[in-house]
């Protein structure tokens, strides 16, 4: 489906789907510093669908204690693998986010997603996010491209690269390109109106 079919939710919309809660919406970041650009840019991606009366849930590796996978098929010392799982089962419509490490996504996403299977993502709907020390490129994206495929997921036509992200956003966490901002908004509005219609959900548009 084209993007530029897609049409704001209305108002009546927005609240049949938050009191439905019938999709869940997960958003991984794959930066373990501290003052992460890509958690910001999760934040921006949050804000946005608060604005469609969604809850956006952040699952956030820096606060999780995950193993390397080495191929075992339970992990019963790290109680974290479970929460993981489980979370990703639940959720319908999923945000990976991720920095650009020597042109490809970073080993903490990597290895979060090595720890899931079909099971937690196989015909979910995926966004993707990069976030690049230097000029923008699809590298990244089309690593976790490839991934999304791989488990059998769907990605959405939008993608967004944030080049340069040291000065990208205000010390408020607010980006300062008005132009992505706009792309943050398009891109929440087609993961959530593609997973809805995936989901089966019917949502009225203008």
């Amino acid at each position: 489906m084209s993007t530029s079919t897609l049409q704001p939710l209305t108002v009546d919309s927005q609240t049949r789907v938050a009191e439905a809660s019938s999709a869940r919406f997960v958003a991984i970041g794959g930066s373990m510093r501290p003052n992460s650009s890509t958690y910001r840019a999760l934040e921006v991606a949050r804000r946005e669908f608060e604005k469609l009366g969604i809850r956006l849930h952040i699952l956030d590796l820096r606060q999780m204690n995950l193993p390397f996978v080495d191929g075992s098929e339970s992990y019963e010392e790290y109680p974290d693998v479970a929460v993981l799982q489980e979370t990703m089962r639940q959720a319908d419509g999923i945000i990976l986010a991720s920095p650009e490490y020597h042109g490809s996504i970073s080993g903490s996403l990597k290895n979060a997603l090595d720890l899931l299977s079909f099971d937690q993502l196989e015909g979910k709907v995926f966004g993707l996010i990069s976030v690049l020390g230097g000029e923008t490129n699809s590298n990244t994206l089309n690593q976790m491209r490839l991934i999304v495929r791989w488990v059998r997921g769907w990605v959405i036509p939008d993608q967004i690269a944030i080049g340069r992200a040291w000065s990208a956003f205000d010390e408020q966490g607010n980006l300062k390109d008005e132009n992505l901002q706009q792309r943050f908004q398009r891109f929440a509005q087609s993961l959530v109106t593609n997973t809805y219609k995936l989901c089966g959900i019917a949502v009225r548009e203008h």
